[in-house]
């Protein structure tokens, strides 16, 4: 929408809105995840300069290829490309299977050079243009989700007797409770804090200031997330590993909330992208 030409524009949105067509974006690789830089994917050039030939493999997909230097983020451009003779999905399943995961192979796919989105060579910027949304999206979505574990848990410590009592009475379940309710209301807050920032900033801006934040803010989310699976867990005991029933919930949610800590950047990168950030903005 911001970097393919008027033709795409005019032809593609209009297909994917109506359902007529579902679009992906391929860069995961399985020797390239949270280091986009170092895809492997070619894209060369026919000797009449009217197609791409490209050749990789992309893995976990819900289209990076390279057109010039055989490493590094200068060599990369992005490519739109139709199913077409060549292209090949498999199904990949994972704990969060119903996204439709896939491993994606290349060979030899006729690509019109009329397909390139972007300039070529500058296909890095186009990926990172959309990465402060794409992280947004995904800490929102795990926030709510860790909420509603902790409201499920709120829920059945009053139902639950252990000893002659509810759960609900029981000091370490307030304390478990306690320390999951302020560790989420302090992920949403911050999330609110951000996202009001994120409003009053032009993209430009944004870039510069935010996604130190927002890569901090999505491993903070994540940690948290981390630690209610295992706390809810706890609270519900067995039925927290039982797919039915009053615990299916939470064995649902011990058993996918980790997708939020790897897609869109691992906690590492989020960390050490936040501390980056901080260090070029103090500079």
């Amino acid at each position: 929408m911001h970097f393919g030409p008027k033709w795409m524009k005019e032809k593609i949105i209009p297909e994917v809105l109506r359902g007529d067509k579902r679009i992906c974006l391929a860069i995961s690789e399985p020797g390239a995840g949270s280091d986009v830089a170092s895809i492997a994917t070619t894209a060369v050039k026919t000797p009449d300069g009217k197609f791409f030939i490209v050749n990789g493999v992309k893995k976990w997909i819900t289209n990076a290829v390279r057109t010039g230097s055989p490493s590094g983020m200068g060599g990369i451009s992005m490519l739109l490309i139709e199913r077409s003779e060549g292209l090949n999905t498999k199904s990949i399943k994972t704990s969060y299977s119903a996204a439709g995961t896939s491993l994606i192979i290349l060979e030899n796919v006729k690509v019109p050079v009329e397909n390139l989105i972007g300039k070529e060579g500058e296909g890095f910027q186009v990926i990172m243009y959309n990465f402060n949304h794409e992280r947004w999206l995904i800490i929102a979505g795990i926030i709510r989700s860790t909420r509603d574990v902790v409201e499920e848990c709120f829920k059945w410590a009053h139902q639950r007797k252990v000893f002659g009592k509810r759960l609900i009475e029981q000091p370490v379940i307030r304390f478990k409770l306690a320390n999951m309710i302020s560790q989420v209301e302090s992920v949403e807050n911050w999330l609110e804090n951000i996202t009001y920032q994120m409003t009053q900033m032009d993209y430009k801006e944004q870039s510069r200031r935010l996604a130190g934040p927002i890569a901090l803010l999505k491993y903070q989310s994540t940690r948290v997330a981390h630690l209610v699976a295992d706390e809810s867990c706890q609270i519900f005991g067995g039925r927290g590993i039982t797919k039915s029933g009053m615990g299916s919930h939470i064995e649902a949610f011990q058993r996918t909330y980790k997708f939020a800590a790897i897609l869109g950047g691992s906690e590492e990168i989020m960390a050490d992208l936040g501390v980056r950030q901080a260090m070029v903005l103090k500079d």
